[in-house]
């Protein structure tokens, strides 16, 4: 027996002869998530780097954004989108890297933010030197590897876990950092990433308002509409029949049952598919994605509240013990003449 026949007779263990049908091929291998789906908070925020970008380019102007997202809303994904458009490439005078991505170490240092940052730069020599050593072999680099702008990814950990003298330091380092360097920076975190150019006026001073993705709603016609097609385009996806997601009241379910959060959304409709459906031929039923929504996003959901149920209660599940009760709400962190660039600036239970 081969590992995936064994990891199959383990999935049906215990279940009776008749309640073990022969798995559809696509049941294991199916997931949206190695899809990018382009839909218009995604390409909105691509568009708002992809000026920065641009004014780094032609006015040699290095200016910063801050774009912040609640989890799950894809702002990694977008950086991974992004820099994918400029892969790094191997020439006679080294590697050249025209978007330089760098995740944000948890509990950062002055020396572990410089350190990931040399890795992404290649640097054989990442594993050792001071501080101002590193400083200068990442201005080396950059400026070698023709660094035309630089992604920074979970910037929230210079907030989380931290001394208030730390996280000074690190973003002062930073601050200094991009002075020098001359080239555009793309800041994405947690709406608390905020806290930190608070926290500092010089830096804040180079990012301007910070730029929300938002997460989806549904009140107004636009904002249904605006759901309904991400559903439907993500509907089209599907290996198997399943009932019209983009429809009315099955959108207002998924927005419910995700918080208007995307990734919940996929995780939802990987979660069906990989169950496999109870309808005719394996097709999705409104029992499948019940089931779904309970196995993948809350496992101890009251029928009532399930939103896949018919005569469920739908409203926001974020009181205390659902699903979405944290919630980083992004108003906390803004001064009253700082207004975030997006449709929403927090979410209000209903």
């Amino acid at each position: 027996m081969n590992l995936q026949d064994k990891i199959a007779a383990l999935r049906q263990l215990g279940l009776p002869i008749d309640d073990q049908p022969a798995a559809p091929a696509h049941r294991d291998s199916f997931t949206l998530r190695n899809q990018v789906l382009e839909h218009p908070r995604f390409t909105a925020t691509v568009r708002e780097i992809a000026r920065l970008h641009a004014r780094g380019r032609e006015a040699k102007v290095a200016e910063g954004l801050l774009i912040v997202a609640q989890p799950g809303s894809g702002k990694t994904t977008v950086l991974e989108f992004y820099e994918g458009f400029f892969p790094r490439y191997f020439t006679d005078t080294g590697w050249k890297i025209p978007a330089l991505r760098v995740l944000t170490p948890e509990s950062p240092t002055v020396s572990s933010l410089a350190e990931e940052m040399q890795i992404a730069l290649l640097d054989p020599t990442h594993a050792k030197g001071t501080t101002p050593t590193r400083t200068r072999k990442i201005k080396h680099l950059v400026k070698q590897c023709e660094v035309e702008i630089i992604l920074l990814d979970e910037f929230q950990h210079f907030f989380d876990g931290f001394h208030r003298t730390e996280s000074k330091r690190v973003s002062d380092w930073l601050k200094n950092l991009i002075a020098q360097i001359k080239i555009p920076i793309v800041l994405t975190g947690l709406p608390r990433s905020i806290s930190v150019l608070n926290s500092n006026p010089q830096l804040r001073r180079r990012f301007a308002a910070p730029y929300y993705m938002a997460p989806f709603e549904f009140e107004t016609i636009e904002q249904q509409l605006e759901l309904r097609g991400v559903l439907k385009a993500l509907e089209e996806q599907l290996p198997v029949k399943a009932p019209k997601l983009s429809e009315a009241n099955m959108a207002r379910r998924f927005y419910y049952a995700s918080h208007g959060i995307f990734d919940y959304i996929i995780k939802i409709l990987d979660e069906a598919v990989s169950r496999g459906g109870s309808g005719p031929e394996g097709a999705l039923t409104m029992a499948d994605f019940t089931a779904a929504f309970k196995s993948s996003i809350w496992r101890d959901a009251p029928e009532a509240l399930n939103p896949f149920n018919v005569g469920a209660s739908l409203r926001h599940l974020d009181k205390p013990g659902e699903p979405f009760d944290i919630w980083d709400d992004l108003s906390q962190y803004l001064a009253s003449s700082v207004k975030p660039r997006a449709k929403r600036a927090a979410r209000k239970s209903k």
